[in-house]
């Protein structure tokens, strides 16, 4: 039996924060992990879906030429393509494990609870005052989808595709569905997204999912229902009613799902721990029920975000190493490299084009910009969109909406306005640069105080 102060299971981007968080407050640590090594945003996230993204956005520019004056023959070679976003792909992944290793080698096994403060790994025995489940999520997979057989990949194997296919349904019109089939839209591919819940891209409010609907480029059936699914040669025979209520039928080469992700927390033992059902996870600490148990990352199901997991991690690596005074004293003074306890604003952008950029929460007044009207929107050809921001009676922001051109500039803007606290006029006096896309966000908190204005006039 090996004592340790923290374990932590997972060495992705939530657990290798935690690691680095309870290693800075002076705790021993053991890193469980069976590889590869690399993270999720690394290896089959973030960084492949944006080079495959940085393609298609190369080959669209210049198949837009013409309107500028300017005319380009374009010409895509699919196997080019993927062969540079596994290229630099393993790039990314090996900086990444490299940093990994460079503080301290994981224990390369799947490790499980056989009691509550006690894991096994490799047949080896490990008891810690406190336990980081870090462990990732993997794609779910809709039971009938699974009939697609081998025309069928996943978000985790995409990447792997040798060439691009002829045409792909995209199953979820989710963040990385969009991205996915945006991109192998623009470089070539026959692209139809199916969605069943009629969210698009994040967006609920029916007005912005008409907005994000009319500037895609993709056929979309955000409210289908699935009637057949059929293995052909060459692909798969799909049948299903759209939401206008027509049948529709077609065969694609590659079926795409992109669903959603699911909590990877098979096989890890949580009954031995004494948490099957599993206890409400603690939003500020992360810590589960009353154990000594922390969770963190896309492990705890909520927002599976990068940056919301390496916060998660840094918090639950900081509050494990101080197990059990972390308990006693939630609000105390943390380690000072270690995260503070409270939530970051919510923050999620979408890397289509037009983007989207979801900041903090509705509010009780909203300011408008149609990016029609956007000076530096038209110089650039890039007009549909639309900028809403958020504010409550008493001009304090609380969040806003982008669908347009550079959202993940201007949102990262209005995240940090919303994070510090910044009321509308605070925001207004910053300075605001002539001609930049920027200013579509000045002109909408100038609406939004006009708004406010005539609230507080009645």
């Amino acid at each position: 039996m090996t004592a340790i102060d923290v374990a932590i299971i997972g060495g992705g981007t939530a657990g290798l924060n935690a690691r680095r968080a309870a290693l800075a407050a002076g705790a021993s640590v053991a890193l469980f992990d069976p590889g590869p090594l690399g993270t999720t945003c690394a290896r089959v996230g973030c960084m492949p879906s944006k080079l495959l993204i940085a393609a298609a956005e190369i080959a669209h520019t210049a198949e837009r030429g013409g309107a500028f004056g300017v005319y380009a023959e374009v010409r895509v070679e699919p196997r080019e393509v993927m062969e540079r976003v596994r290229r630099m792909r393993d790039i990314f992944v090996s900086k990444t494990v490299q940093g990994i290793v460079s503080v301290g080698q994981p224990i390369a096994a799947r490790a499980h609870f056989v009691g509550p403060n006690t894991l096994e790994a490799n047949g080896e025995c490990y008891e810690a005052r406190a336990i980081v489940v870090a462990t990732g999520s993997r794609p779910m997979i809709p039971a009938a989808w699974r009939e697609a057989g081998d025309a069928m990949i996943t978000t985790d194997q995409v990447f792997e595709l040798e060439r691009l296919p002829e045409s792909m349904l995209v199953v979820g019109a989710g963040a990385i569905g969009l991205e996915l089939g945006q991109a192998m839209h623009r470089l070539g591919v026959r692209v139809t997204v199916l969605d069943v819940a009629g969210t698009l891209a994040g967006l609920s409010d029916p007005d912005l999912i008409k907005v994000m609907k009319a500037n895609l480029g993709l056929t979309l059936h955000l409210r289908h229902t699935l009637l057949a699914v059929h293995p052909v040669a060459g692909g798969v025979r799909v049948r299903f009613r759209g939401e206008d209520g027509a049948e529709h039928e077609d065969t694609w080469q590659t079926v795409l799902i992109a669903a959603g992700r699911a909590p990877r927390l098979e096989g890890l033992g949580l009954d031995a721990a004494g948490l099957a059902p599993l206890p409400p996870i603690d939003p500020m600490t992360g810590r589960v029920g009353q154990s000594a148990v922390y969770m963190a990352g896309d492990a705890t199901g909520t927002r599976m975000i990068l940056h919301e997991a390496a916060h998660e991690g840094a918090r639950a690596g900081a509050r494990a190493a101080r197990h059990p005074n972390a308990a006693l004293h939630p609000n105390a003074a943390l380690h000072p490299n270690a995260a503070p306890a409270a939530p970051k604003a919510p923050f999620a952008i979408v890397f289509t084009d037009p983007q989207v950029a979801i900041v903090g929460r509705r509010g009780d007044a909203m300011g408008v910009l149609d990016f029609a009207f956007q000076s530096r929107a038209k110089v650039l050809g890039r007009t549909g969109g639309r900028l809403e921001v958020y504010a409550d009676k008493g001009g304090q922001l609380t969040g806003g909406t982008i669908i347009g051109p550079d959202a993940e500039h201007l949102g990262h803007l209005l995240a940090w306005a919303v994070q510090a606290g910044m009321s509308v006029e605070q925001a207004l006096d910053m300075p605001f640069y002539h001609p930049v896309i920027e200013e579509g966000l000045q002109t909408a908190l100038g609406d939004l105080r006009r708004r406010l204005g005539i609230e507080r006039a009645a």
